[in-house]
């Protein structure tokens, strides 16, 4: 019995152990999971909020514009433009900052994981998390000064599934307008021309003290307020080739 027990160990201890992933290992199979590897050459249109958005990326080159009533506003390579009827207007350096920011987090967001790749991403592996009975790796994002935008001081969390490698919740916190922390859930996705696009649920901590850390768990137990819906509408998509 004694010689059955020590070859059982033996066997179980030569067993090859199974690598951990890295925080960067989980987010490349993430990308590739949801096929926003092709966003980096692609073309994006949809609709959220009464507001048109087009998206157009071609080997590092970018073009991201929001059109509504007779305002186009542009931001790419060369920097920010609003256009109103056509027709190119100056903009006070506050107000184009403004204007940048916005265009910007409603595309960042439309295409993610597509972005947690950039130079001035930082990531790490928190524990991993289960959410109604669905395991996740947890994965904390932070930016570098340098690069990181004007919101370089917001934490992201992206709970990205074990088995599909898809994100299914992400949470941030923020400190413009008074700051906060939100909460999202996804609502429905589907898949356009390969790249994976979700709506979402909003919600927000009840109370002040819950840490973003431990927000899944807050969502769990029915501490979080729904406040919002982030829907995208007419999803058309143009890979380039």
């Amino acid at each position: 019995m004694r010689i059955l027990l020590l070859s059982f160990i033996l066997f179980i201890s030569c067993q090859p152990q199974k690598k951990k992933l890295t925080a960067q290992q989980i987010v490349d199979k993430s990308i590739l999971a949801s096929g926003t590897d092709k966003v980096s050459n692609s073309e994006i249109k949809f609709e959220f909020r009464d507001k048109q958005y087009s998206a157009i990326r071609n080997n590092g080159k970018f073009k991201l514009i929001r059109s509504f009533d007779s305002i186009k506003d542009v931001l790419s390579n060369s920097g920010f433009e609003r256009f109103i009827n056509e027709k190119s207007i100056i903009v006070v350096d506050s107000m184009a900052l403004k204007y940048s920011n916005s265009v910007n987090s409603v595309h960042y967001f439309s295409v993610l994981p597509y972005g947690l790749n950039d130079k001035a991403v930082r990531k790490k592996r928190l524990p991993s998390s289960t959410i109604n009975g669905k395991e996740y790796y947890k994965i904390e994002i932070t930016f570098s000064e340098n690069g990181g935008g004007e919101d370089f001081e917001d934490v992201f969390i992206y709970w990205i599934g074990k088995e599909d490698y898809l994100i299914d919740y992400l949470a941030y916190s923020y400190h413009t307008n008074g700051g906060g922390k939100r909460f999202r859930v996804l609502k429905e996705q589907c898949f356009k021309n390969g790249i994976r696009f979700v709506d979402y649920q909003n919600y927000k901590p009840n109370a002040e003290n819950i840490k973003l850390i431990d927000i899944d768990k807050a969502y769990e137990k029915n501490n979080l307020k729904l406040v919002s819906e982030i829907i995208l509408r007419n999803i058309e998509v143009s890979i380039i080739r």
